[in-house]
């Protein structure tokens, strides 16, 4: 049932998910050594000087398509509101740890490489932080369905 209101958050979320897998997250310039590093969901790539800098980050992307996956499999749900419950906690904790894998290789991977300058946060680093928010708003119009079920079923 696409048109009730957490089905559609659901259904942004699940596009942010995918779109976050197509642009960039992070970015570092030095324009004084010529140093570029960009980070997106599946590799760290620039390069540190005169050396090539790549980096698997394929963490990202899987825990993006997992969220994406589960926001789907959630809307679907929709006959059975305990069950969606439990799959927005766990999706709560995929994008959480989202958040952790890119502020980890943002932070300590990027910065590794070089210390003396601060990266910029690209559209990518916020599209999680929505997703987030959306997922906990989804979850408290499934919490109000249940209530209203449980309130009626009390009445018969």
């Amino acid at each position: 049932m696409i048109q009730r209101i957490q089905s559609l958050l659901l259904l942004v979320l699940a596009i942010a998910m995918i779109v976050l897998l197509f642009i960039p997250i992070w970015h570092e310039t030095v324009p004084q050594t010529d140093q570029n590093l960009e980070l997106t969901a599946f590799h760290l790539t620039g390069n540190a000087g005169t050396k090539p800098v790549s980096t698997q980050t394929i963490a990202i992307g899987i825990l993006a398509i997992l969220s994406a996956c589960i926001a789907v499999y959630e809307i679907f749900q929709y006959k059975n509101r305990l069950t969606q419950i439990k799959l927005g906690m766990l999706n709560t904790l995929l994008i959480a740890a989202l958040l952790g894998a890119i502020i980890y290789y943002s932070l300590f991977v990027g910065e590794e490489m070089n210390p003396a300058v601060e990266g910029d946060r690209e559209l990518g680093f916020y599209f999680p932080l929505a997703g987030l928010i959306l997922n906990s708003i989804a979850n408290r119009f499934i919490n109000r369905d249940e209530k209203l079920v449980r309130s009626v079923d009390r009445l018969r």
